[in-house]
């Protein structure tokens, strides 16, 4: 059974003895602040929002709610489009004040705080030479993403975000804290890599971050639209010979009015090529980089050395916080004419400024490791497909849902799974879609023994096995 209390109703006397960071309700100053989430779209109001400073603020707080049958939402970064982070009369337990981050140069191993954003990381690990694969907008929270799975610019040279996690400070569903690594809770560890915030709220992660030179061949190459069947083609042919080291990500838009694009092109259909090239030798890294640069008639190239700090931004004024936001997502088995044509079919019917598709280029190291040595599902994907209607006036909602579902239905031949950290609201069997049955299946039972009446399903939820 869980409750819902009406906001700023609950007597939070029997925490704040036990809890050192900010209880907020309905009514107090920052309380609105507190439930607001990256996408607009969620406007929910918890009776209690528990501000953590420790792991012992979050096992308070779970003790709190469930001994009062309350239901618990957890907000990492508040990035995930579902707006799980904020529930409704129940308990938000906001991980955001904890924001530590230790890095060790020698081991390179990374402790960080489950408040902590990308460009935080991010900052933290580059001054050593070092970098954590992690997403491709520095304001994301590191909780959500590694949890699952964690794609992103880094992922075909050095792995998931979930590949480099190595341990994780974690409080279980009745209040207690565990310790998940390899030699002990090794199941616990399989789950958090990929199977969300099912098993536990992580308050502390530890990763093996990876070697990552001074700078960087990164940027984007964009092109115009209407050219844009001759460089998706192009494209294809490019990214199926790409070296590991290269991770490619595709835009297809109305061009926002970014510095490094002309005027006259703000607004007007454009596809971008990202790139970003791992390698130390830049000389080789130029000759490898050099198709995805001549795919049609080019509008802007941005291309060259920089710091990876650069590029992990370049994306952050496309989806800043305060927008609604609605998505669809799948994983693409190729990314063949058909698929170019259905995609392009579609593609600038949302007459939107800011309504998108956007591609990334799967393999290279995400397929080395054994699809069964983590949660995560989707290895051996070709490509992740994202379709991203976004407006700011809210009359413009219904129009963007449409055209996202849209683009969702007309690619349905061509699916070939779906990455769970791109899922919305989306019901059960889709989440199950998102694992595979067989590792649904092993998801479940390890949600039996952590969390057996599913106090923590304010997510992309698998219910305990029978």
């Amino acid at each position: 059974m869980v409750s819902v209390a009406d906001p700023g109703r609950v007597d939070v006397g029997a925490l704040a003895g036990r809890f050192s960071g900010q209880l907020l309700g309905a009514g107090d100053e920052g309380y609105d602040e507190a439930r607001r989430v990256w996408n607009a779209d969620i406007d929910r109001r918890p009776a209690v929002i528990a501000r953590c400073e420790s792991t012992a603020d979050i096992a308070a707080a779970v003790r709190f709610a469930r001994e009062r049958e309350l239901a618990i939402s957890v907000r990492g970064g508040g990035h995930g489009v579902a707006g799980w982070a904020v529930c409704e009369g129940g308990v938000m337990i906001d991980l955001s004040p904890m924001r530590r981050i230790d890095v060790d140069p020698a081991s390179g191993i990374v402790r960080a705080d489950a408040g902590v954003q990308l460009g935080e990381l991010d900052a933290a690990t580059r001054p050593h030479g070092l970098a954590v694969p992690a997403g491709i907008v520095t304001h994301t929270g590191i909780a959500g993403l590694s949890l699952g799975g964690g794609i992103g610019w880094l992922m075909r040279a050095h792995g998931l975000t979930a590949d480099h996690l190595v341990a994780a400070d974690v409080v279980t569903a009745d209040g207690e804290v565990a310790r998940a690594e390899e030699r002990h809770e090794p199941e616990l560890l399989w789950g958090l890599r990929g199977g969300g915030g099912n098993f536990g709220i992580v308050s502390r992660f530890e990763y093996q971050a990876g070697h990552l030179p001074p700078k960087v061949l990164a940027g984007a190459v964009v092109y115009d639209g209407e050219d844009a069947s001759r460089v998706l083609r192009g494209y294809a042919q490019a990214a199926a010979e790409a070296p590991d080291q290269i991770t490619t990500i595709v835009t297809v838009r109305n061009a926002a009015p970014v510095p490094f694009l002309p005027d006259q092109w703000h607004g007007r259909p454009v596809v971008m090529v990202g790139v970003c090239h791992c390698g130390d030798d830049l000389d080789a890294a130029e000759r490898d980089v050099g198709p995805f640069r001549s795919l049609g008639r080019r509008v802007a190239d941005v291309v060259r050395p920089a710091p990876f700090t650069e590029l992990q931004s370049m994306f952050d004024s496309s989806v800043p916080w305060g927008w609604g936001y609605y998505w669809k997502a799948r994983y693409l088995a190729s990314f063949d004419p058909p698929v170019v044509d259905t995609l392009l079919e579609h593609a600038w019917a949302h007459g939107s400024p800011r309504s998108y598709l956007i591609v990334f280029q799967m393999g290279g190291a995400v397929r080395h490791v054994d699809e069964d040595a983590t949660a995560f599902t989707g290895r051996d994907a070709a490509f992740a497909l994202n379709i991203n209607g976004i407006w700011t006036d809210p009359a413009d909602r219904a129009g963007q849902v449409a055209w996202t579902r849209d683009v969702f239905d007309a690619t349905e031949p061509f699916q070939s799974g779906v990455y769970v950290n791109f899922l919305g609201d989306e019901g059960g069997d889709r989440v199950r879609e998102a694992y595979g049955e067989d590792k649904f299946a092993r998801l479940a039972r390890l949600k039996r023994a952590t969390d057996p009446d599913n106090a923590l399903r304010l997510n992309q939820n698998v219910p305990p096995a029978p």
